[in-house]
């Protein structure tokens, strides 16, 4: 296939809508604006939430718990995820990218206790649960907080 062989999907780029180009084309003069008003006006219109002086619902909503702006969310995988690597292997980030359990990993993954662990392996990642760090262990393998 070349570039000049490109074409859009059968109905998927349809024609524009000329608005405002006389009574005949069925959509002249306001142009689907109605009379008058502030939706008529060019910049008219009011911004995203508003509800007329009402106060808005977001506001009306009370705010719940706390929000930590720094905080530095992690990935999940489970322990079932480690069954891809060969016994004895080292896993750590790189490893899990490669294999495409993890397709992103900005600040680190957490590995957790679903599913089963039956190979022997030494886990590196920035946090375990309890649970998964019992089955690396039942295992015979090993973990290790980087």
């Amino acid at each position: 296939m070349n570039l000049h062989e490109l074409s859009p999907a059968p109905g998927s780029n349809p024609k524009a809508y000329r608005k405002g180009r006389g009574h005949g084309s069925g959509n002249g003069k306001t142009a689907g604006r109605g009379h008058k008003g502030q939706w008529a006006r060019s910049g008219g219109g009011v911004r995203t939430g508003f509800e007329g002086g009402q106060m808005p619902l977001v506001r009306r909503i009370p705010k719940r718990g706390f929000n930590n702006i720094f905080a530095k969310p992690l990935e999940a995988i489970n322990v079932s995820a480690l069954e891809k690597f060969e016994d004895g292997a080292t896993v750590n980030v790189c490893d899990l990218l490669e294999k495409g359990i993890l397709s992103k990993c900005e600040y680190g993954y957490k590995v957790l206790g679903n599913g089963n662990l039956t190979k022997k392996l030494t886990v590196r990642a920035s946090a375990f649960s309890a649970s998964a760090k019992e089955k690396i262990v039942a295992a015979g393998g090993k973990y290790e907080v980087v």
